[in-house]
């Protein structure tokens, strides 16, 4: 019987192909690294809401239990002291932690943080549109366009398009910052 064994491969051009695959499965790879996904921003809101419940709890529940101040209301009861003031406590710790932190208590235990796609410092313009506009859009749509983020390449949701914007691991963020 004869020796058989398998032809070496001299083609270099079926070396570049399959290289270039890897390289695409790499990179595919380290951008599902990279970026945040739903779960994990999931679990960071469900943080940022227990804080911000418990807050309000704390210093604002009394507050009304002695004043009886949440019981006004104007026009309508969507438009009582009580709901404005949630929604005023609400955006505000979005806005302000995200500007001055670029994450909130949620996202600093869950190790994520909110960067522009373009790489540049947060302005206000891109918070507002993301942490403000962004919410109420998807406030009015009963919170469905959160699920963009299940679909999209960089896990972006709408409100992430809003302000271009993209939420990253904190441990990958030198990898993020590397240059195109």
């Amino acid at each position: 019987m004869s020796d058989i064994s398998s032809p070496e491969i001299t083609n270099s051009d079926l070396d570049r192909n399959e290289q270039q695959e890897v390289d695409e499965i790499y990179k595919e790879s380290i951008i599902n690294q990279v970026y945040a996904g739903f779960g994990i921003r999931f679990v960071s809101f469900v943080i940022d809401c227990l804080i911000i419940s418990g807050f309000q709890g704390l210093v604002f529940k009394p507050i009304y239990h002695a004043t009886h101040i949440d019981e006004v209301k104007l026009w309508i009861n969507y438009f009582s002291i009580d709901h404005l003031i949630t929604a005023l406590v609400f955006y505000l710790y979005f806005v302000l932690m995200t500007k001055y932190f670029k994450q909130t208590l949620g996202k600093m235990i869950c190790n994520i943080r909110v960067e522009r796609v373009d790489r540049a410092d947060l302005k206000w313009s891109d918070i507002l549109f993301r942490e403000w506009i962004g919410r109420i859009i998807s406030g009015v749509c009963f919170n469905l366009p959160y699920l963009v983020v299940l679909f999209t390449p960089k896990h972006r949701g709408i409100h992430d398009y809003f302000a271009n914007t993209v939420v990253i691991r904190n441990k990958f963020a030198s990898v993020f910052y590397l240059k195109k």
